[in-house]
């Protein structure tokens, strides 16, 4: 499911004593940073941890920083813990310990390419420590493990990466579970991620194009690339307040991969559509853009389904928006099939994690088998509400092949009218590696939207070639059935 990252119990933040600390100093983002990690090792999703610590008022001044550590952190959260590990024989509480691991993670920089001079991390992480009084007595502590690592830094970080967790940064039965599925690929998959995504956007049909769009952003000066029939890369990543026509509801963000969604879907007009897990309402959005049908968006959370009409308003396109479970249909079906249904169903979220770091460290191996049988439930109930003819389309955000290959040749197998169709089936993550004059593919060829694709309005041959040149997306699994 896209753009939900995995949700298990979310753990109060423990009492701490007041900071007083400049919101915009580095010691504040470091305390920050380190309650966030704290929240996460706790089974709090990042995005949750950082809306709680830095969510609103004051502190909201300095949440751009604490932001960037936090999610430095969980990119390099197996190599600062394995640093810890070495550095510090008796384990301090545990909010010095994410202190440490966070700046451990700035240290670890190259010198030319790092965020903050080593003598500021090391004082600025005494400063935090130090702020707080229950914690003020390991300011010594702080101190000495930090300079000792600037010591030692090379042979240190050389020793750490001798394991596999800390050289590749993700759990060992996620390493092995990879290894596994992709043995001519594992590699990439897990470099991909660790490397930050790019900042996506998705070209409203109903408005522009992506050729036109591009020129939009060049009178403004801002660089970018088209990613896909629908898609433009930025360059450089921004807020969305300064991104031109965001507003407006001309772009939205999404990543190229998830894209593919609508476009496969193939909705025509006058259609009955179903999105089943439709928060926060990207593909919900797009399906919208794309043909004029009669879509119902289901979302079994009521806060999340908000999110779904907000999207919507700022679009200027209206959906039935429907808060129910996709796995029961009896509470919220009202008899009439639906000619498309996209079933973007719960999963590991595998395949997001260059944006969602967290996600490797909040799934637990035994979760994969829990996901499938809830896939296969809602799979199961949304069949019979396919009209004759008609299609679902069967989406996940993940690498794993239970999720993904092996739960397709299920379905088919389960369901006798069931006929599959054409479709990309596993993207693996995929990174641009030349500009959009280059005619590259992606080594799986996804970055070609496949034969339900459609041209945007007024897209000229150049927007098609720009758009097929380079592939970079997040990993997801797409397969297609029709009903005899």
């Amino acid at each position: 499911m896209t753009d939900k990252p995995p949700r298990r119990h979310t753990a109060a933040h423990p009492r701490l004593s007041a900071l007083r600390l400049a919101p915009d100093s580095l010691a504040f983002a470091l305390d920050c940073a380190a309650q966030a990690v704290g929240a996460v090792r706790a089974g709090s999703a990042l995005p949750a941890a950082l809306q709680t610590v830095v969510g609103s008022g004051k502190l909201a001044v300095g949440r751009g920083a604490v932001q960037d550590i936090a999610y430095r952190t969980m990119r390099r959260l197996a190599l600062a813990d394995a640093l810890l590990h070495k550095l510090v024989k008796k384990a301090p509480p545990p909010h010095v310990s994410n202190v440490l691991v966070c700046a451990f993670t700035l240290l670890t920089d190259d010198e030319a390419n790092a965020a903050y001079a080593p003598f500021t991390v090391v004082d600025q992480a005494v400063g935090a420590i130090a702020a707080r009084r229950e914690f003020a007595f390991a300011k010594g502590l702080v101190n000495a493990v930090l300079r000792n690592f600037l010591r030692e830094r090379d042979a240190l970080i050389e020793e750490a990466c001798a394991s596999p967790v800390v050289r590749w940064n993700y759990p060992q039965w996620w390493i092995d579970a990879v290894r596994r599925a992709q043995p001519d690929a594992w590699e990439r998959i897990l470099e991909a991620g660790n490397v930050q995504g790019p900042l996506t956007l998705r070209v409203n049909a109903r408005h522009t194009s992506v050729d036109a769009y591009l020129d939009r952003l060049r009178t403004e000066h801002i660089d970018a690339d088209a990613a896909g029939l629908y898609a433009v890369r930025l360059e450089t990543p921004m807020s969305v307040d300064r991104i031109p026509g965001f507003a407006e509801g001309v772009v939205s963000v999404q990543d190229a991969g998830a894209q593919f969604a609508a476009q496969l879907l193939d909705a025509q007009d006058g259609m009955r559509v179903l999105d089943a897990c439709a928060a926060p309402g990207g593909k919900t959005g797009h399906i919208l853009e794309l043909a004029n049908v009669d879509l119902i968006a289901l979302e079994s959370d009521a806060e999340r389904a908000t999110r779904i009409e907000q999207n919507l308003t700022r679009l200027k396109l209206q959906a039935q928006i429907e808060v129910g479970d996709a796995g029961d249909p009896s509470r919220w079906f009202d008899g009439k099939p639906f000619d498309r249904i996209l079933a973007d169903v719960p999963c590991s979220a595998s395949g997001i994690v260059r944006r969602h770091p967290d996600i490797r460290w909040l799934r637990r191996e035994s979760d994969i088998a829990a996901l499938v049988d809830e896939q296969r439930r809602i799979l199961s109930a949304l069949w019979p509400l396919v009209a004759k003819g008609g299609e679902l389309l069967y989406v996940t955000c993940s690498v794993f092949p239970e999720e993904g290959e092996e739960q397709a040749r299920w379905f088919g197998a389960a369901h006798e009218d069931a006929v599959r169709l054409d479709a990309p089936g596993q993207l693996l993550p995929t990174a641009a590696r030349a500009s959009s004059d280059a005619a590259q593919g992606s080594p799986d060829g996804t970055n070609l939207a496949g034969p339900a694709a459609h041209e945007a309005p007024g897209a000229g041959q150049s927007s098609s070639r720009g758009a097929r040149a380079f592939a970079d997306h997040d990993g997801f699994f797409y397969a297609r059935f029709q009903k005899r």
